[in-house]
């Protein structure tokens, strides 16, 4: 019998709400914005030393708190060349091989690999026998999203879907919960093989943005759509391990995709450790 915070879900109309909760997020509202924040704050325990502006009245919108940048050397990204960076702050919520094109979601639930990238098989046969790894955001996170690597951009997809709340609990009882939500697709060439990052959309995540296209999503969309990159010229997207890629405004979800061959065992991480921007999480292989 499935829970009753999740049972709610699937009634709930998740896109409805999540688009009036981004317009709350967004609105500039002076001392209300500021209550807002602080009692963001307190609730979730944000370590505001951390932000580049740890003021809560230096925010003018909640928006802008959400997605605040952090000071400068906080987060150490790893040099080593050979060493993965961990894309985000977060906590591991899975990660290892992907078996065949069945990605391990939770206990008694594995997704599509081709479902999750849009349904293209062109899409997801180069990462079909390699490995992934799905790290949550949670509330009290920083929620820039990072490279891991030096990366080439080949493809953007957007790809249409359900709102449900990605947290532990709808994890372990939404069937395919990652191949389902809306999210954005992004695909690079790497020094050591194509890697996909994937941007997973949630309840009342008010927006996904990508550093060279700004926002994707609101609005929603109804199908499937691709933007692809050359290698050279205006359009070009080439990005430093380290360097930031993206953001989510309000709490969501990212799955890493790496080709087979591309890393060796991730390092010692485990399902519900915690993470952190730049450390190292697995070893490239030479």
């Amino acid at each position: 019998m499935l829970p009753v915070k999740v049972s709610l879900q699937y009634i709930l109309p998740k896109h409805a709400v999540s688009r009036l909760v981004g317009k709350l997020a967004a609105a500039e509202a002076g001392f209300l914005s500021t209550w807002l924040i602080k009692l963001f704050i307190r609730h979730f325990n944000v370590d505001m030393q951390e932000a580049e502006q740890a003021d809560p009245r230096a925010y003018k919108s909640f928006n802008a708190f959400f997605t605040r940048p952090l000071k400068a050397g906080v987060r150490e990204v790893v040099k080593d060349e050979n060493k993965l960076a961990c894309p985000v702050d977060g906590t591991v919520s899975q990660l290892g091989d992907i078996e065949q094109e069945q990605i391990f979601q939770a206990k008694g639930h594995d997704y599509s690999l081709t479902a999750l990238l849009g349904g293209d098989s062109e899409l997801s046969q180069p990462f079909m026998d390699g490995k992934f790894a799905t790290i949550y955001l949670s509330p009290k996170d920083y929620h820039r999203i990072h490279m891991p690597v030096d990366g080439q951009l080949t493809d953007m997809i957007y790809v249409p879907g359900e709102l449900f709340s990605v947290n532990p609990l709808t994890t372990a009882h939404v069937p395919g919960l990652f191949a389902r939500n809306e999210r954005v697709v992004t695909r690079f060439d790497t020094p050591k093989g194509k890697m996909a990052l994937v941007l997973v959309g949630a309840t009342i995540v008010a927006s996904i943005e990508t550093i060279w296209a700004g926002t994707v999503t609101p609005p929603t969309g109804k199908q499937v759509m691709r933007w692809q990159y050359p290698a050279q010229g205006n359009n070009s997207v080439f990005l430093k391990k380290g360097e930031e890629m993206g953001l989510f405004k309000l709490g969501s979800t990212v799955v890493a995709l790496f080709e087979p061959g591309m890393l060796e065992e991730f390092d010692s991480l485990a399902s519900g450790d915690c993470t952190r921007l730049g450390m190292p999480v697995a070893t490239l292989k030479s």
